[in-house]
């Protein structure tokens, strides 16, 4: 796994030098400097602002005692974004925007949880369904337990407590065994 991390990486800062020169050649040496400048700023604006509202959002949902849910990740996508917009170079400025931006951070999640979930053993993917069954009142044939002949009302009539079915989870295809 490692090994792929520098392979990447690697690939990165060489397209990344590959973007610059084009970028360069094409405009300027002076303009190119100047507009890697000016995505650095607008990095930190971005993650300033951003960051500000996520922690926000993260405080107020642990103030209420709320799971963090989906802001901890715009946080932490936040923060990559923020990442690479300070570093230099024009390909993390715009990944790093689409994770800064509110409206398209969802496709950043969107590939991240994909690439997630094809990593994942099948057994752990889903969709899991639940089987169950409700019943919102049990009919007891001589009313609740412990309801005597003073019962009346809706107790009189058979009606009791909520009765509670427990359920299994299903899964449709078999598990596989990988240990042997």
């Amino acid at each position: 796994m490692g090994h792929r991390v520098r392979v990447l990486a690697a690939l990165w800062v060489v397209a990344e030098v590959v973007v610059l020169v084009l970028v360069s050649s094409w405009i300027g040496v002076g303009w190119t400097l100047l507009a890697a400048l000016g995505t650095t700023a607008l990095g930190w604006a971005l993650l300033a602002r951003q960051g500000t509202r996520a922690l926000a959002e993260l405080r107020e949902r642990a103030r209420e005692r709320r799971p963090p849910g989906r802001a901890l990740g715009d946080a932490g996508l936040i923060a990559a974004g923020g990442l690479l917009m300070v570093l230099p170079g024009f390909i993390g400025d715009v990944v790093g925007l689409l994770c800064l931006l509110p409206p398209t951070r969802f496709l950043v999640r969107g590939l991240l949880a994909r690439a997630v979930v094809s990593r994942l053993p099948v057994e752990l993917r889903g969709p899991v369904r639940v089987r169950s069954a409700r019943a919102e009142w049990a009919r007891y044939p001589g009313g609740p337990p412990g309801a005597g002949p003073r019962a009346s009302g809706s107790h009189a009539s058979g009606l009791g407590r909520p009765l509670v079915i427990e359920g299994e989870v299903v899964r449709d295809e078999p598990v596989r065994d990988d240990r042997a």
